[in-house]
């Protein structure tokens, strides 16, 4: 596209603005059984639509809570059957979806299908320690974006129905990320871990992955705020999750580009000339920062940088032709690999779990702002 046709997003946009803005460009581009991948349950169109779900929540747009149920109806049968891949932790997250429905339009088959959901994530293949594998095809591999894809998920079942033994199991899965993805000396957090020492990029004496990979950050991060308003206050979970989100936000901070407020496809290697700014993992951190102030759980200064990177996203993000919000610079979907590997992925505009992460952090960041104007 010529540069003729785009045109910037006003400066001073507002945040839920953005967000609604971000929605409108994919619901006038597809209805909801055409999302892509159409026809498949699947995290793509979760993570988009979870972020629909948390902006229906904030300003109450009927046509927003219809799309989604629109998406999930035309994959779930009555009888709760929801056509899917099964052996990987990426087919559990759009779960998200059922259990919002069940609370707010209550029916059969959205139980049956989270039930279902919670047998196919509890039959995975896992690691000597109980650590999920990341899909069958990798074997003995944890990576980080799983915490999220099954995590959140998992965690929220439990506190909706009333199955506290849920809560252990998720914070064992994050113990486990944890004790094999975080480096000690940066704070921040390898993208996988290889159990078996057989990928060529593990780390012969960690398993560790080389790099950290923005989004499969932010997926983590994304992770521990929801944790945290989930669990009951006085669970041991909860204390002992709090040190590790201040100490992976203060990591975050420290590799935030000043210039923009947005962060690098590779987190620390902004000096590199073919490292890019990436606009998912970007949008990820400002939900992060800003849920976290409002939980109370970091201090009120970490809101600065998720405006910041707020900002760093109204300056990317631009119209189209047809006035259709348009967010560039999304890394398409990855495995995990080296430095070159990662620098060199394709990027996207308007990739639905990119578009997503933004709504998420818009809505986030308008919560986060009134309650400390």
């Amino acid at each position: 596209m010529s540069n003729h046709t785009q045109q910037k997003a006003p400066a001073d946009i507002t945040p839920l603005r953005l967000g609604i803005e971000a929605c409108r460009s994919i619901m006038e581009t597809f209805s909801p059984e055409e999302l892509p991948p159409a026809g498949r349950w699947h995290y793509h169109q979760g993570v988009f639509l979870t972020g629909m779900f948390q902006l229906w929540k904030r300003c109450g747009e009927p046509r927003y809570l219809e799309y989604i149920k629109g998406y999930v109806d035309h994959l779930v049968d009555t009888n709760g059957n929801v056509l899917l891949e099964r052996g990987e932790l990426d087919s559990v997250q759009a779960g998200l979806l059922l259990l919002e429905l069940d609370a707010i339009k209550p029916e059969r088959k959205y139980r049956a299908a989270a039930d279902k959901l919670l047998r196919l994530q509890s039959a995975l293949n896992r690691t000597t320690e109980g650590g999920y594998w990341h899909k069958d095809r990798y074997p003995y591999q944890m990576w980080l974006d799983g915490l999220y894809m099954g995590g959140v998920f998992t965690m929220k079942y439990g506190q909706q129905y009333g199955q506290p033994y849920l809560y252990d199991e998720v914070l064992y899965q994050e113990q486990l990320m944890r004790k094999n993805t975080r480096n000690e000396a940066s704070g921040l957090y390898y993208h996988a871990w290889d159990e078996s020492r057989h990928m060529p990029w593990a780390d012969p004496a960690t398993g560790q992955s080389p790099e950290y990979w923005g989004r499969s950050v932010g997926w983590y991060a994304l992770s521990l705020v929801e944790f945290l308003d989930m669990l009951p206050e006085d669970h041991a979970g909860s204390a002992a999750l709090v040190p590790v989100l201040r100490d992976l936000c203060s990591a975050l901070v420290a590799c935030q580009d000043r210039a923009t407020g947005m962060w690098y496809q590779v987190l620390d290697k902004g000096e590199e000339p073919d490292n890019w700014l990436e606009t998912s993992c970007s949008s990820l951190f400002v939900y992060t920062l800003a849920k976290g102030v409002r939980l109370g759980h970091l201090e009120p200064s970490f809101l600065e940088h998720a405006r910041r990177g707020y900002q760093g996203l109204v300056d990317a993000v631009y119209y189209n032709e047809r006035g259709q919000l348009i967010m560039p610079d999304i890394c398409i979907g990855t495995g995990v690999g080296d430095y070159r590997h990662y620098v060199q992925r394709d990027r996207c505009e308007n990739d639905l779990h990119g578009v997503g992460a933004l709504v998420m952090a818009c809505v986030e960041l308008d919560q986060s702002e009134s309650l400390h104007v």
